[in-house]
């Protein structure tokens, strides 16, 4: 499956992407914030993540930005099912924080999660990566008010993480929410 955004394509990871996801992802700062990565993370982590099976109500995108020498991988992006609940989840990799990459592949991945019929989508971010929780707001996420104690592979360790839900069918949608 592949999605186009106003910057980006969205698209499965090949095999051949293993190095260029291993340059974006082989950084404690980016690690430390997602649960099922380890740290350190190998070259072997790659190679098993591309070439991974994927469910299609459920999908994973690398985020590329196309250019005139072919793509530029930004980060990963996509939707799984955790404990009954569809969650998005994503890494950018850190030269290209801060520029909305975040943002913008995550509401393509929502409206993805539409057209597969998905309704409600939960997400969260460890308490010491309020920009995690700034995209998921202008995305227009709710906070629950609930906290949870989730592991953290790259940390080694659990690690308070603020939950927040959004209901795709509402109309204040995340494409009606200002960037």
């Amino acid at each position: 499956m592949f999605h186009i955004t106003q910057r980006l394509l969205l698209r499965p990871a090949w095999p051949e992407d293993a190095d260029a996801l291993f340059g974006g992802i082989a950084d404690q700062g980016v690690v430390r914030n997602l649960a099922s990565a380890p740290w350190p993370y190998l070259p072997e982590h790659a190679r098993e993540f591309v070439i991974r099976k994927q469910d299609a109500r459920f999908p994973r995108f690398l985020i590329t930005k196309p250019g005139p020498h072919g793509s530029e991988l930004i980060g990963c992006i996509g939707i799984d099912e955790n404990d009954g609940e569809v969650e998005i989840g994503y890494w950018i990799a850190r030269p290209f924080w801060g520029q909305g990459f975040a943002t913008e592949a995550a509401r393509g991945v929502l409206e993805v999660a539409r057209l597969l019929g998905h309704r409600q989508i939960v997400a969260g971010h460890f308490t010491d990566n309020p920009a995690s929780g700034k995209v998921l707001r202008k995305l227009g996420f709710i906070p629950t008010g609930k906290t949870a104690l989730r592991h953290s592979c790259g940390r080694g360790e659990k690690a308070e993480c603020v939950m927040y839900r959004l209901d795709l069918d509402a109309e204040a949608g995340p494409n009606l929410v200002a960037a």
